[in-house]
């Protein structure tokens, strides 16, 4: 089987005939080069208007890049045609493999954009022997034609967190879809502000904020107001992450303040080089650390006594109904704010002042999950990571939307990834 019929099987364009195929040797990757001629008889295309126009002058050839086959680079070689349009002047002729002045074919580059979802851009560029910023512009094209083609219809459930993107506490702020059919990144803003939330919503439109149903969020202020005057028919939940977060903080706190004590009094220091131990939940423990937990129980020690009161709220979790969580959280925090700790009646107070917030997770009935907003944010990290020497913000909303965000894609006669 010949080349040219093999390209006529997997991208064939029409009123385009392949012409001859010859190896070349220059560069440091052997090449294929195809010419391509127009079908006879036929008129090129405006490149502005789209309509078929007269025209015979030629440009001199052009190279474009195709997907590499076996190894070995392939090109495209097409002398492009200019028209006469009446209404948009002389162009040149619109070419159905490429855009613009792009050297590559529509084809490679959805080809690079897949394979830069498996590995990181560095390392896509160097199994295609290519720049790293082919790769990011192949990326760029591949999601702003997603983000131009999505569909934000039945949007129902939102989930809304932030990650820290460069040191100094810069913030990024995103918006995930959480439906049970749907699970994406739908929106990127710069800091964590009420300001940055407004944007979403203006963004995503009046009508479609009345249809939610269902938000989740942690305590931060900012968020708590704009969804408050935004989606006020909503059912606003707090997630369980961040509330056992600041849990876990609290007995840190408890913890550290006894250490400094007990070295003061010149007592055993039982508490040193255990740190994780009261962070970690009974049955995640081995046997050393078990045993180290056993020994400490034999003090009557402040950090004991709040770890205790943490895993005493974990059965708040267990509860279906959202009066007996109610009934629970209230007696929880009134023994908390006797216990004497100030970290843990920090935490008692907050639960207090959100508590139908918090008590708005059981009224969802299971629609509202934090696992799932908590999972898109590891694979965030995990994004910025593979996008290394890409440090811009817009190179970085790129790589969140094109690895999260579930965009389509164009459909192809042959998919080459």
């Amino acid at each position: 089987m010949q080349l040219k019929t093999i390209l006529n099987r997997v991208q064939k364009f029409k009123s385009f005939v392949y012409g001859a195929v010859r190896w070349v040797e220059a560069g440091k990757v052997p090449a294929l080069e195809v010419d391509v001629h127009p079908r006879v008889g036929s008129r090129g295309r405006c490149s502005g208007c789209g309509r078929q126009r007269a025209g015979d002058d030629r440009w001199s050839p052009r190279r474009f890049e195709f997907v590499p086959l076996w190894g070995l680079k392939v090109f495209l070689v097409y002398a492009p045609r200019r028209v006469d349009c009446p209404e948009c002047g002389v162009k040149v002729a619109r070419l159905p493999w490429a855009r613009g002045q792009c050297p590559r074919t529509e084809s490679y580059a959805w080809f690079l954009a897949a394979w830069a979802k498996r590995l990181s851009w560095k390392e896509v560029a160097a199994a295609f022997h290519m720049s790293g910023d082919s790769v990011f512009l192949a990326v760029e094209r591949a999601v702003t034609w997603g983000l131009a083609h999505r569909d934000l219809s039945a949007v129902e459930s939102l989930g809304i967190d932030e990650i820290a993107w460069q040191r100094g506490h810069r913030y990024l702020t995103l918006v995930y879809q959480i439906d049970s059919h749907c699970q994406r990144l739908l929106w990127i803003g710069e800091k964590r502000t009420v300001k940055t939330l407004l944007r979403f919503f203006r963004w995503f439109g009046q009508e479609r904020s009345l249809s939610l149903r269902f938000v989740g969020s942690d305590m931060w202020k900012p968020y708590l107001k704009v969804m408050a005057r935004q989606a006020n028919q909503a059912t606003h939940g707090l997630d369980r992450f961040h509330i056992m977060a600041h849990l876990s903080q609290a007995i840190d706190e408890v913890r550290a303040q006894e250490v400094r004590e007990l070295k003061a009094q010149g007592e055993e220091p039982v508490l040193t080089k255990t740190r994780g131990l009261p962070l970690k939940r009974p049955e995640r423990l081995n046997e050393r650390p078990a045993s180290s937990l056993s020994e400490r129980l034999r003090h009557n020690l402040k950090t004991v006594r709040s770890d205790l009161l943490k895993e005493e709220f974990q059965r708040f979790w267990d509860y279906r109904s959202p009066a007996w969580a109610r009934c629970f959280l209230d007696e929880w925090c009134a023994k908390t704010m006797r216990s004497q700790r100030e970290p843990m009646k920090r935490v008692a107070r907050m639960l207090r002042n959100h508590r139908e917030l918090i008590l708005n997770g059981f009224r969802a009935k299971g629609q509202l999950s934090s696992g799932v907003v908590e999972g898109f944010n590891t694979q965030a990290k995990l994004t910025t990571r593979k996008a290394f020497g890409f440090r811009t913000r817009h190179a970085l909303q790129i790589a969140l939307y094109h690895t999260l965000g579930a965009l389509p894609e164009p459909e192809f006669t042959h998919r080459f990834f």
